[in-house]
């Protein structure tokens, strides 16, 4: 009997279907080879021969016989390439040379089988009666490894099959039922959470379209938003440029007038000066005169120059003819830099959030929180002036004495604070090691007081802090409320923030997570991480998180 694979194409993996041989003596379809046309240089498929010009391709009469002859006797044409056993099939085990895939796996006989080889299963009665599954590499676990019986009963009691043998001995008396009513039950269960898991899906894939239509709202209104803003900007950018222009055109005009008043004053001046010179020699000949007649008729007028000369007053003021007009641009600088600072505030505070998800909860380990960590610097320009700022500018030291920082508006007069210079939104964590007593961690707003009592982290309602007395004590304020806290004490704080859900946590971190105290409430700004040392050598450091 032929083997049908030798008279398959090696191209299409069929039989050959109009055969035709080229010089090498390999055979192919004569519609595969002509696949080859497209190459100047021709090469068999097989052995690699090359031809150059294109062989001539030769009918192979005997093998188009055959062909014809087999699909007379009803041999089928060989299998696709896609039915034979790929990596993560269950291959046949029947097969030989290039295994197909199985369609089903035998229960009784413990084989997988192809279509093919499946077939006696369909027509032999005997093996009409074994039970086929869905093809499974992992057949031989359905039978017992110690009685060699398939495993037809499940044990409630230890959730296990077994075979019969097994429900005799090992399992005698436990509550048992056949495999294929657990299998039914649990499938029923299946169904119930597959109903879920379906809702589920259409839910997500809802949420999911809602969300892609959202991310194209946003675009829009960014893509606006942007449009507009560029717009705004450059008519602001016009009124500057147009207000610069007439600030420009006001100095010349001053200094057009001021240069004026100054050459009329210094062309009388000089017109005086050459009447003076004039009078001066008329004196100088009339005191060389021997003529008294002459000198008693010009005398008078001589005489009483001083009196009738204008006197004019000079009253100049170097370098500082257009200081009052600089001033006031810069005025006008500063205060637009303001607006401008205010305004970026506005919009980050303005931002929304698709509350599709659900929040995140707060971690329950220092590892959770870690996931969230922030390294914070402090703001060198927010510090009392006897606060040292050191350790790349993350530990403060009250000093008792003046560091000499330079004036800023920014600034604590009153209390020996600091805020961070990195602001907080979202989720964050960061820890502070205290040292000596009168120590408060806080979080506050940018703009909380810098002068007076309510300066002072939880004397307002701009910051939450909690606050280490130097007996031990410890407290929460904010907005001068001040409540004890009982708990471990550590030298050491956490501090977690969830912005958007308005949560502050304080937590004392020794080898256990301890929380201290929970704030709840919405914040409508930016936070910014504070740091309060009150007495002489006390210290407060945001450490370094790993």
């Amino acid at each position: 009997m032929l083997d049908r694979e030798k008279l398959c194409c090696s191209i299409c993996l069929d039989l050959l279907t109009d055969p035709v041989t080229i010089p090498c003596g390999h055979s192919y379809c004569k519609s595969c080879i002509k696949l080859q046309d497209r190459k100047k240089i021709y090469s068999c498929p097989q052995c690699r021969q090359t031809f150059r010009p294109r062989p001539v391709l030769v009918k192979n009469t005997m093998l188009a016989d055959l062909v014809e002859e087999l699909n007379k006797t009803g041999l089928q044409a060989a299998p696709a390439d896609h039915c034979y056993a790929g990596p993560g099939d269950v291959a046949c085990d029947f097969c030989t040379g290039r295994k197909r895939k199985a369609s089903k796996s035998c229960l009784q006989c413990l084989v997988s089988y192809c279509e093919q080889h499946l077939q006696p299963h369909y027509e032999v009665a005997p093996l009409k009666k074994h039970k086929l599954l869905k093809p499974s590499a992992n057949i031989q676990e359905n039978i017992c490894s110690r009685h060699n019986e398939e495993m037809k009963i499940f044990c409630l009691t230890d959730q296990q099959c077994i075979c019969y043998l097994c429900s005799l001995n090992e399992h005698k008396g436990h509550n048992t039922v056949s495999a294929e009513a657990e299998m039914a039950e649990r499938q029923k269960a299946f169904g119930a959470n597959w109903q879920k898991i379906q809702q589920r899906i259409q839910d997500r894939e809802k949420d999911v379209k809602e969300l892609q239509q959202e991310v194209e709202a946003i675009n829009r209104s960014a893509d606006k938003a942007v449009r507009d803003s560029e717009k705004i900007f450059n008519e602001l950018v016009n009124v500057i440029k147009k207000r610069s222009s007439r600030v420009k055109q006001q100095i010349k005009s001053r200094q057009k007038t001021e240069v004026s008043r100054v050459k009329e004053l210094q062309k009388k001046l000089q017109q005086e000066i050459t009447e003076l010179r004039k009078k001066d020699d008329e004196l100088e000949q009339l005191s060389q005169s021997e003529d008294h007649r002459k000198l008693f008729h010009n005398y008078p007028s001589l005489s009483n120059l001083t009196d009738s000369s204008e006197s004019h007053s000079i009253n100049i003021q170097p370098l500082r003819h257009f200081e009052d007009m600089k001033t006031a641009v810069s005025e006008v600088r500063d205060k637009l830099q303001v607006i401008l600072n205010d305004l970026l505030v506005k919009i980050s505070m303005t931002e929304t959030e698709v509350d599709v998800l659900p929040p995140q909860p707060e971690p329950k380990t220092r590892a959770g929180f870690l996931k969230y960590s922030q390294h914070l610097t402090l703001d060198l320009n927010t510090a009392n002036t006897e606060v040292l700022i050191s350790d790349g500018n993350r530990k403060a030291t009250n000093m008792e004495v003046s560091q000499l920082h330079s004036s800023h508006p920014d600034r604590f007069t009153d209390a020996f604070q600091v805020l961070s210079k990195d602001s907080l939104t979202g989720h964050c964590y960061w820890e502070v090691e205290c040292s000596g007593g009168g120590v408060s961690v806080a979080v506050a707003y940018k703009d909380i007081n810098r002068t007076g009592d309510e300066s002072g982290f939880g004397n307002n309602v701009k910051s939450w802090a909690l606050e280490f007395t130097v007996n031990g004590n410890c407290y929460s304020k904010h907005n001068s409320i001040r409540t004890s806290i009982s708990g471990p004490r550590s030298s050491r704080v956490g501090v977690y923030l969830d912005h958007r859900a308005g949560i502050l946590s304080f937590y004392s971190i020794s080898k256990t997570l301890t929380l201290l105290h929970r704030v709840q409430t919405t914040f409508t700004q930016p936070l910014y991480a504070g740091l309060g040392v009150h007495y002489f050598g006390s210290t407060a450091e945001l450490c370094e998180l790993d």
